[in-house]
């Protein structure tokens, strides 16, 4: 299961950043403000060649892009700035292992008394490369192997196998991953997986094969992303006990649909951040290019942080979604929202509120989910400016709920269901940050608004993931 709010297997990310040295993670030099800065800051130049030394199989046309920038450079500092500038956009491209810059007087017939040469030196990546990493998800852990071919027609394109075997999913897949030359924000990738999961909250199995086809640009300040999801699910229950509801969803499905994503994302971090704002909008419209599968599905996610006194943090996210059948046929389980949890609702069970028949929980079509967090500093900041800088106290407040909609009522009794029998919970733990990859909560949890039907977990409970609410 991808996110916590949507039932639907995604097959891996095949085109997110590569483990290893990024651009992102090089931090520009200092420069020494020295007396003779304005010196050099006033002295013209002229930049007459730029150089790139090492390329084999990478084609030169790709990297004139990325150093063009170079060449408007006026002064020794502007050129230094620039260098730097364009070794990120290099490494960034990941393509390349090391890139290191030499600055030098032009030489030769032509050289200009103030002239300059840059000169890049490249190692290309293997044109082979292997990886064995863990990965942690909602709640779940996978091992992950991988295989990937960088740079494959020397325009920074990637050819990408993973498998993965995980507590609740096994996933294998392959993948092709091209950037357009200049603006490696916009890409495209094709995927085709198959990906086997169990969600024993509702006694059932699927197992999802698929292609999918995706193109990314960015458009002002926003990521956007179109795709079009081909894919065949095979849905079966657990065991005998699975409740009779889950045997009538049991059965194959053809689902064909085309999505639209946008992200506004200034957090400082992604992990536990301590300033910006997230805003996440998901449109998703099934059966209008095949498949036995017809529905529209919104959702969104919005986060805001603040840095208040003492190092604290304040916290406050909203999520929620919406799910439309079309035609006569009702809702798929496998395409509805679920919540509860460790990583939403805290102090409830995995998956474990909303509808529900004979103790196998079937998913809403509408939901929303709150939260407010307050993170500060370790009491007496044990390990400060170290491994202590990892850990922080968590106070949060919780609250949704989730339902199927009554298409006879209209919107106003749908919106009044939302806000009546609320789920909430508040409570205090200790965080973990681990890196920019995944975090620990460990939490006291007091469950609130208890319903028929949910479970709970009333004390201490352990999460594991990437996004929280």
């Amino acid at each position: 299961m991808g996110t916590v709010h949507a039932r639907s297997l995604d097959p891996l990310p095949m085109h997110g950043p590569e483990l290893g040295v990024q651009a992102d993670d090089i931090e520009a030099p200092e420069i020494e403000q020295e007396p003779k800065q304005e010196v050099l800051e006033n002295k013209d130049v002229v930049v007459q060649r730029v150089h790139i030394d090492g390329l084999g199989r990478t084609k030169e046309d790709l990297l004139s892009y990325e150093i063009a920038e170079v060449f408007r450079a006026n002064n020794l500092i502007d050129v230094m700035r620039r260098s730097h500038e364009a070794r990120q956009k290099l490494l960034h491209l990941g393509i390349f292992r090391k890139v290191e810059v030499v600055i030098d007087t032009s030489q030769g017939e032509d050289a200009l008394p103030n002239g300059l040469d840059v000169t890049f030196v490249v190692t290309e990546l293997r044109r082979l490369t292997g990886s064995y990493n863990t990965m942690v998800g909602n709640n779940e852990g996978s091992m992950v192997l991988g295989l990937k071919l960088p740079n494959v027609f020397g325009r920074a394109e990637k050819l990408t196998f993973q498998f993965s075997y995980g507590t609740k999913e096994t996933s294998y897949g392959l993948s092709f991953f091209k950037p357009q030359p200049g603006h490696f924000e916009r890409n495209v990738s094709v995927n085709v997986y198959k990906v086997t999961g169990q969600f024993p909250w509702s006694s059932i199995r699927e197992t999802d094969r698929g292609i999918s086809a995706e193109l990314g640009f960015p458009l002002w300040k926003t990521n956007q992303t179109l795709k079009w999801e081909g894919v065949w699910r095979e849905l079966g229950s657990l065991g005998q006990t699975a409740s009779f509801a889950i045997r009538e969803e049991s059965g194959h499905s053809l689902k064909s649909s085309l999505s639209h994503a946008m992200v506004i994302d200034s957090r400082n971090s992604s992990i536990l951040p301590r300033k910006g704002g997230l805003l996440k909008i998901h449109q998703e419209l099934a059966g209008y290019t095949g498949g036995d599968t017809s529905f529209l599905k919104e959702d969104f996610e919005i986060q805001l942080n603040k840095s208040l006194i003492w190092d604290s943090v304040l916290s406050a996210s909203l999520w929620g979604g919406l799910l439309l059948p079309i035609g006569d046929k009702t809702t798929c389980i496998a395409d509805r929202f679920y919540l509860g949890g460790p990583t939403s609702i805290r102090g409830f069970s995995m998956y474990s509120m909303g509808p529900q028949s004979d103790g196998d929980y079937l998913g809403g079509e509408v939901y929303w989910a709150g939260g407010l967090h307050l993170y500060t500093p370790l009491p007496f900041r044990p390990g400060r400016g170290g491994f202590g800088d990892l850990f922080r106290t968590h106070f949060f407040l919780n609250a949704g709920n989730l339902c199927n909609l009554n298409y006879g009522e209209g919107p106003q009794a749908h919106l009044k269901k939302l806000a009546e029998c609320i789920r909430w919970s508040y409570g205090l733990g200790i965080v973990l940050r681990l890196g920019n990859i995944a975090r620990l909560e460990l939490n006291y949890c007091i469950p609130m608004g208890v319903q028929s039907g949910d479970r709970i977990c009333d004390g201490f409970q352990f999460g594991a993931g990437i996004r929280f609410l």
